[in-house]
């Protein structure tokens, strides 16, 4: 068969080098890809969101199922447009995909369904919002809407709080995203990931897999969008990953289903191990990113049938088999992410790595001709398999020695937790 992959990161890249592994697909496309997805798959010049532009391509090159990695086009709705027009698309419907779109939907379904989380407040109202910071402790102030990772801010005093209030709902630093925020209490904890296939109906989880969102070394600076990751995560024990499943991930699904949305594709939970147990940051509807990296270097299974199970209903006939090996993706950033970066910088260095036994995953990178050049803030995810966490963090950070570029930024603590 032939599939098509929607997006151009570094978890889109993952996805086609994972599909590309099985036996049922003859070609993978990627639109728009990078100049990784360019080197095992054919690059489509579509960007993720012109829906019609991608419909008309599936149609045309005979694409038999389209595995959508962001979450702007879920939320946009471009499942929903591919099956009307008979196209089988992974992926939540639009009205599923609000479960990240709209952080206020998210935090009244938990509400609603009793799926633990912080307390909270939803505010369109910039006076109502810093009259309620006065009343309260420390926070985390969230834009309402898709904000790529960034639209959240931890602050510990009604000052800082207030600050980003303005920058959200005044200044517009996320645009329409921030037309409403969420104030929720501040948790503190281990942060924590799960990731689960569903049909509607059955809920089949990954194994763990743990990320770092601070910019800096010992979890300090502004949030991004992910600067490393490892799987399995030693502090996800089984019985926590079941307690998760049953107060978190079912209850999601099914709750969904109560009001009427049948919830299919991935379900990414955020979840924060706090001292009362683990409380749920947030509802992501796609792949995390860099999280897929190191789950799908450690999947054994042929992903095309699971995700062909999620929308034929089927989900319950499948199970999911894992190397015992640990993985891990240390991200290289651009200089100054998630803040002002430039762009354009060439890239040395990418088959030395890959020598190492690495996995280089592309994530902002373009072609310029013979030569890679930097074209996002999160560049590259250096992937690596090891017996241990030492071995694949050694793997790993052998590779990002070789590469470089004018102004490279990457943490050099990426899995401290799971080496613990």
């Amino acid at each position: 068969m032939n599939v098509l992959v929607v997006g151009g990161g570094g978890r889109e890249h993952a996805l086609v080098w994972k599909i590309c592994q099985s036996p049922l697909v003859e070609k993978v496309y990627c639109a728009p890809g990078n100049a990784g997805t360019a080197s095992v798959a054919e690059n489509v010049s579509i960007g993720a969101d012109k829906i019609d532009e991608l419909i008309q391509f599936a149609q045309e090159n005979n694409v038999e199922l389209t595995v959508v990695g962001p979450e702007q086009p879920l939320v946009l709705g471009i499942v929903d447009a591919f099956e009307a027009k008979g196209l089988r698309a992974f992926g939540p419907s639009a009205k599923a995909a609000q479960l990240e779109g709209s952080k206020a939907f998210s935090k009244d379904l938990m509400k609603k369904y009793e799926i633990p989380t912080a307390d909270y407040q939803v505010f369109d109202s910039v006076e109502e919002a810093k009259n309620y910071i006065d009343r309260v402790g420390p926070v985390a102030v969230k834009a309402d809407g898709l904000a790529a990772g960034k639209g959240v801010s931890i602050c510990m005093d009604s000052e800082s709080a207030k600050k980003a209030v303005d920058e959200i709902m005044e200044q517009k630093a996320f645009g329409d995203a921030g037309a409403k925020i969420v104030i929720e209490e501040f948790l503190v904890g281990e942060e924590l990931s799960l990731l689960a296939f569903t049909d509607g109906k059955t809920v089949l989880p990954l194994d763990s897999a743990q990320d770092h969102k601070q910019a800096y070394d010992g979890d300090k600076g502004p949030n991004t969008g992910g600067m490393g990751a490892f799987s399995p995560a030693p502090i996800f024990t089984p019985e926590l990953k079941e307690q998760v499943m049953n107060e978190v991930m079912i209850p999601a699904v099914r709750g969904m289903e109560s009001d009427g949305i049948v919830y299919k594709g991935l379900l990414y939970a955020g979840l924060m191990l706090t001292d009362k147990g683990p409380k749920t940051l947030e509802f992501n509807a796609r792949f995390g990113d860099p999280e897929t990296q190191p789950l799908l270097m450690r999947m054994k299974n042929d992903i095309v049938p699971i995700f062909q199970a999620c929308i034929d209903g089927t989900l319950a006939k499948h199970t999911l088999d894992w190397d015992s090996k640990t993985a891990v993706c240390v991200v290289m950033a651009a200089k100054g992410y998630p803040g002002f970066y430039g762009k354009g910088m060439e890239i040395s260095g990418l088959k030395e790595a890959e020598e190492t036994g690495a996995v280089v995953f592309h994530a902002g990178t373009r072609s310029n001709g013979e030569k890679v050049e930097t074209s996002g803030g999160r560049v590259l995810g250096i992937t690596a398999l090891g017996d241990t966490m030492d071995s694949a963090l050694s793997c790993s950070y052998s590779a990002v020695e070789k590469i470089s570029w004018d102004g490279i930024h990457y943490r050099k603590d990426i899995g401290r937790r799971g080496a613990l």
